[in-house]
């Protein structure tokens, strides 16, 4: 008796309109969209990592916005703190976050698994930097949308959102660098500690809750050179005053993305 699968048409025939085979890997494109979408999945199951990146930005906007001990000259305080909000956000999805999530990545052999897969290092980056961008843009629309609500009124010219979409790109790229070089280079537990203090050390001096004029003046030309400080006054001069580019502000974001990723690329060990 012959095998029923040879009176099977083969795959191609004219008959049936079915496909040839094509092995292969998808394009770069799906695979690294597949990926950002995994990495988003994991980042909502993750109850610390939310509570970082969506609500304690969200508690400390509103609750320094009430908080009349804050000062911050004749501007009001919603006005001063949401553009340090944003920058916060930036802060914590593209440092904080993403340096824990691929420290930990590296320990369990993620990192090493994944390099045996068509998705190549580059791929990898540019998924989980898709991802960061698209939690940064849930994050925006939130302050935005609670600002708008307990008072903000932002002063910005009508180039204002496109400065606001480069700064925010410049703050990215340094903060990813910065936490992919800090993940390559330091043992998990390392990276969770370090992580944390610089979050909390940025939160206090970057310029993000606190206005830079409550420190010395000694102090305040070095402060606004931290990327935190950077990005916060740069957002600041765009949404608060209504300035166009703030091109120092952008440059010192650029100097440290450049470098940041620089060293990453250079020491990173993926095992």
């Amino acid at each position: 008796m012959s095998d029923a699968s040879s009176a099977l048409p083969p795959a191609g025939d004219a008959r049936t309109g079915w496909p040839a085979p094509a092995p292969g890997a998808a394009p770069m494109p799906v695979l690294i969209l597949a990926q950002s979408k995994l990495e988003a999945r994991l980042l909502i199951r993750n109850g610390e990592q939310l509570l970082l990146t969506l609500v304690i930005p969200v508690l400390l906007l509103v609750a320094f916005s009430l908080e009349p001990l804050l000062k911050v000259g004749s501007s009001s305080r919603v006005n001063f703190l949401v553009p340090g909000i944003i920058a916060l956000a930036v802060l914590s999805t593209a440092f904080t976050s993403q340096a824990i999530a691929t420290g930990f990545e590296r320990r369990y052999g993620v990192l090493k698994r994944l390099g045996a897969t068509p998705l190549s290092r580059t791929g990898l980056i540019g998924a989980k930097t898709l991802t960061v961008i698209g939690v940064e843009l849930v994050q925006a629309v939130l302050i935005v949308a609670i600002g708008f609500a307990i008072g903000w009124h932002p002063h910005a010219g009508a180039l204002a959102a496109l400065w606001l979409i480069v700064m925010v790109l410049a703050g990215t790229a340094a903060f990813s660098g910065l936490a992919l070089l800090l993940a390559g280079t330091l043992r998990a537990e390392a990276t969770l500690a370090v992580a944390n203090l610089l979050y909390l050390v940025l939160l206090g001096i970057g310029g993000i809750i606190f206005p830079l004029s409550k420190f010395p003046a000694s102090a305040r030309s070095v402060l606004t050179l931290l990327p935190s400080g950077a990005l916060a006054q740069g957002l600041r001069n765009v949404l608060q005053y209504g300035s166009g580019l703030p091109v120092r502000d952008f440059v010192v974001l650029l100097i440290w993305a450049v470098a940041a990723i620089a060293a990453a690329a250079r020491l990173f060990r993926w095992e």
